[in-house]
């Protein structure tokens, strides 16, 4: 697909990786609608950014916040959806086992979140003129490293990582009908806000685990791979991982 005039929306498009994802969408002259909660970070880049991008402030767990985001597109071609929350608790922990209630949240933001984007989004595209090889629409979804070795404290956050991967083929499968393509990337390490407020040495050891590049991935990085994956019409189904060979250790 070609990214040029394209109607986008970014989930989580206020910061980290969705932000890298919003600035390389509008340097490619798609028409990007910014979906977030931080109102203030939203609305901020959109303003910097110009007329090729909007914000809106979106709930991914909220079906009209979402086809609210939709509906202010005018239409949707693409989405990279990069909302998400990652927490590091274990599931017996010093105060005993972990409440319930916050296993669920995760899961229902990184779950339950991601399908109701995708299963709307996908409705939409469905209605677009298809184009070369019958392509109506691109989704791109955010996995996780840890989906696959997650470490101790991660239960939550690599259950929910690992059915945003689990689910990549049969929504592919299920969309190519429609001509829909449906990917994820599975980052490692990268510097996001999320480790922004770490110390400069915890940074640097964390980033000695990296084989290579032994560094912290940049969310620019994380922007090209999703931009390739839009451009690509023969990448389909996979969840491709980001990490510079990173397996990460039990703790």
């Amino acid at each position: 697909m070609t990214i040029a005039g394209r109607r986008a929306l970014v989930t989580g498009g206020a910061s980290g990786l969705g932000e890298a994802c919003v600035r390389a969408l509008v340097g490619e002259q798609a028409r990007v609608l910014i979906a977030d909660l931080n109102e203030d970070k939203g609305q901020g880049l959109a303003r910097e950014l110009g007329t090729g991008a909007r914000f809106r402030r979106t709930d991914v767990c909220e079906e009209a916040d979402v086809l609210a985001a939709i509906e202010e597109s005018g239409g949707l071609d693409l989405v990279i959806h990069c909302a998400g929350i990652a927490t590091a608790e274990r599931a017996l922990g010093k105060d005993g086992p972990l409440p319930l209630e916050r296993f669920e949240k995760v899961l229902r933001v990184n779950v339950n979140g991601t399908f109701n984007v995708v299963r709307l989004a996908a409705a939409a595209m469905a209605k677009n003129e298809a184009g070369p090889d019958g392509e109506r629409g691109v989704i791109v979804m955010t996995s996780s490293v840890a989906a696959f070795d997650g470490q101790i404290g991660q239960a939550a956050y690599s259950a929910s990582k690992g059915a945003v991967a689990a689910m990549t083929l049969p929504l592919a499968r299920e969309l190519a009908r429609v001509g829909v393509r449906v990917l994820a990337i599975a980052p490692g390490l990268f510097r996001t806000p999320l480790l922004a407020g770490l110390p400069e040495e915890a940074m640097k050891k964390l980033a000695e685990t990296v084989p290579f590049p032994a560094r912290l991935g940049e969310p620019a990085e994380f922007a090209g791979l999703a931009l390739h994956m839009v451009r690509n019409r023969m990448l389909n189904g996979e969840v491709v991982r980001l990490d510079g060979a990173l397996r990460m250790a039990p703790r």
